[in-house]
C-alpha cells in the first residue's frame, strides 16, 4: 500500500481542508457537463428551476435525438452527491429520460445555467458540530400533474454537516396530505434507522434519540396512535414501522413549523428568497465566479486563516488541471472567505503577488 496524503480529489469530488472543516465541491466536473452541453450563451439564473413549474409526459415535442439529454441528466445526478441544492430540480428532469421532449430539455438548460452561476458552490462539513443526527421530513401531496402521486423528501443532518437526502416521488397515490406525509415519514425512519446502524459500526454511539421534525400534525398523531381507524388500516404497516421505533426510543416527532421545514427545499420549486434562505439552512457556501474589484475602498480582506483556504482551492484546481491537460493551465482559482467570492487569475503568477498585497508570510 500507498500512502498519498491528504485526500484532495476522488470521484470528481473535490476536497479542501481548513478549520472549520471540509468543503466537498465538483466544480471541474461541472465545468465538463457544461462543456459537453455545447451551450451557446451565457446567461445565469437564479434558481434551478422555475417557481410552480409542472412537467408531464406530453409536454413539448419528442426530442430527434434524445441521447444528449440522457448523458446530461445522467450526470446531474451524480452531481447531486455534492449539491443538494439541485436534487429536485433533478428529480424532475430524470423522470423523463425515456420520452423527453423540447420543454424538458428547455428545463435541463435552466439547471444547466443555475450551475453556470454557482460552479464553485461547496458543500461544508464543519468539524466543531456535534455527533447527534436530526432529520427533516416532508411532502409534496398529489404534486405530480399526470399521475398525482406525491413526492417523498428528507434531510438528515449530523451535527451541522448534511449528509443525507433525498426526492422521490412514491410509489402509490396518497389519498390525503396527511397520509402522504406519514409515507414520507416511514422512508425517512428507515434512514434513520441505517445511519445509526452506520454510525455504531464506526464506534460512534448516539446517546440522544434522533429527532424527526415534521410539519403535519395529523401524521405525528397517528404515529402515536395504537388504535387504527378506518381512514388508516390502509397504511397500517407503515405505521407499525414507525411506531415501533418511536416506542423503542430510537425517534422523537417534534413539530416544525412549514416556513423552518428544511425538507420543503426538496419537495418543490421556491422563489430566489426562499430558495437562498433554504441553500443557507443546508451548510452550503452559496457562492458565484467573478472578478475581485481591487479598486474599490471597501474590499474586505481575507485572514490569514482565510487565506489559507484560498491556497488550498487553489491547489486543488490547478492540481486537477494539471493531471487533465498541462496545456490548458492558464488561470488559477482561488476564494476569499470573506468576500464569499471565488478570484480567477488570469496567470498563476498573479497568486504570490496577491498574497503579498494582503502581506500575508508562510501561509501553507
Amino acid at each position: 500500500m500507498k500512502d498519498l496524503g491528504s485526500l484532495r480529489y476522488f470521484l470528481d469530488i473535490e476536497v479542501a481542508f481548513l478549520p472549520r472543516g471540509y468543503l466537498l465541491s465538483q466544480s471541474k466536473y461541472v465545468a465538463d457537463i457544461l462543456e459537453q452541453a455545447r451551450l451557446t450563451d451565457n446567461k445565469i439564473v437564479d434558481t434551478p428551476i422555475e417557481v410552480n413549474a409542472k412537467y408531464s409526459s406530453s409536454d413539448g415535442l419528442p426530442l430527434s435525438d434524445p441521447t444528449l439529454y440522457r448523458i446530461i441528466v445522467g450526470s446531474l445526478v451524480y452531481l447531486t452527491i455534492t449539491r443538494p441544492d439541485i436534487a429536485y430540480a433533478v428529480h424532475i428532469v430524470s423522470q423523463f429520460v425515456a420520452s423527453s421532449t423540447t420543454v424538458h430539455w428547455v428545463a435541463v438548460l435552466r439547471i444547466l445555467r443555475y450551475l453556470r452561476g454557482t460552479v464553485f458552490q461547496s458543500l461544508l462539513l464543519p468539524s466543531t458540530s456535534s455527533l447527534e443526527l436530526r432529520a427533516y421530513s416532508d411532502a409534496d401531496h398529489g404534486s405530480d400533474p399526470t399521475d398525482r402521486k406525491s413526492v417523498t423528501d428528507f434531510c438528515i443532518f449530523l451535527g451541522d454537516s448534511l449528509i443525507s437526502w433525498k426526492s422521490k416521488k412514491q410509489s402509490i397515490v396518497c389519498q390525503s396530505s396527511t397520509e402522504a406525509e406519514y409515507r414520507a415519514m416511514t422512508s425517512t425512519t428507515k434512514e434513520i434507522v441505517w445511519l445509526r446502524w452506520l454510525l455504531a459500526d464506526m464506534r460512534v454511539f448516539l446517546s440522544h434519540l434522533t429527532p424527526m421534525y415534521c410539519d403535519n400534525q395529523g401524521s405525528i398523531q397517528i404515529a402515536h396512535n395504537s388504535i387504527f381507524h378506518e381512514r388508516t388500516k390502509h397504511i397500517e404497516i407503515d405505521c407499525h414501522l414507525t411506531r415501533h421505533h418511536l416506542k423503542h426510543g430510537t425517534i422523537t416527532l417534534p413539530f416544525v413549523s412549514s416556513s423552518l421545514q428544511l425538507a420543503d427545499f426538496f419537495t418543490k420549486s421556491h422563489s430566489i428568497s426562499r430558495f437562498r434562505f433554504l441553500v443557507g439552512k443546508l451548510s452550503m457556501l452559496a457562492v458565484a465566479a467573478s472578478r475581485p474589484n481591487t479598486s474599490s475602498p471597501h474590499t474586505m480582506r481575507p485572514t490569514r486563516d482565510q487565506t489559507r483556504l484560498s491556497l488550498t482551492q487553489a491547489r486543488i484546481f490547478v492540481t486537477v488541471g494539471l493531471e487533465d491537460n498541462p496545456n490548458r493551465i492558464n488561470s488559477c482559482v482561488t476564494f476569499c472567505y470573506a468576500c464569499e467570492t471565488f478570484f480567477m487569475f488570469d496567470m498563476i503568477s498573479a497568486l504570490p503577488q496577491y498574497l503579498n498585497d494582503l502581506q500575508i508570510d508562510n501561509v501553507t
